[in-house]
C-alpha cells in the first residue's frame, strides 16, 4: 500500500509540474502578442550645465591629475575625483553659469 500511495503523489506533483509550465508558456505567448503602447512625442532637453561650466571642471581635474588642486582653507592637496568636480562646478556657480544647485539647497 505504501508503495501506491508514493507512486500516486509522484504523479500527481508531475502533473501539476506540466499543467504550471504550460500555463506559464501560454502566458508568454499572449504577453508577446500583445501591441506595444503608442510613443509620446519626444521632449526637447535643455541643457542643465553650460558648455563654459564643464570647461571649469575639466580645468580641474587636470589640475588634480597634476597634484597642483588644493582645497580652500586647509591648502591639502585633492586626490579625490569628487571633490575635484564639486570644485570646479562651485567656481562655475560664482562666476554665475548656469549649473543647477548642490544637492541639498534648493
Amino acid at each position: 500500500m505504501a508503495t501506491k500511495k508514493a507512486t500516486k503523489k509522484a504523479t500527481k506533483k508531475a502533473t501539476k509540474k506540466a499543467t504550471k509550465k504550460a500555463a506559464s508558456k501560454k502566458s508568454t505567448k499572449k504577453a508577446a502578442s500583445k501591441k506595444a503602447p503608442a510613443k509620446k512625442a519626444a521632449k526637447k532637453s535643455t541643457r542643465k550645465y553650460s558648455p563654459s561650466a564643464s570647461k571649469d571642471v575639466e580645468r580641474e581635474m587636470k589640475a588634480m591629475k597634476q597634484g597642483k588642486l588644493k582645497s580652500g582653507r586647509s591648502g591639502k592637496k585633492v586626490t579625490s575625483r569628487k571633490q575635484a568636480i564639486a570644485i570646479g562646478l562651485s567656481e562655475a556657480r560664482k562666476e554665475g553659469k548656469k549649473v543647477p544647485p548642490p544637492p541639498g539647497k534648493s
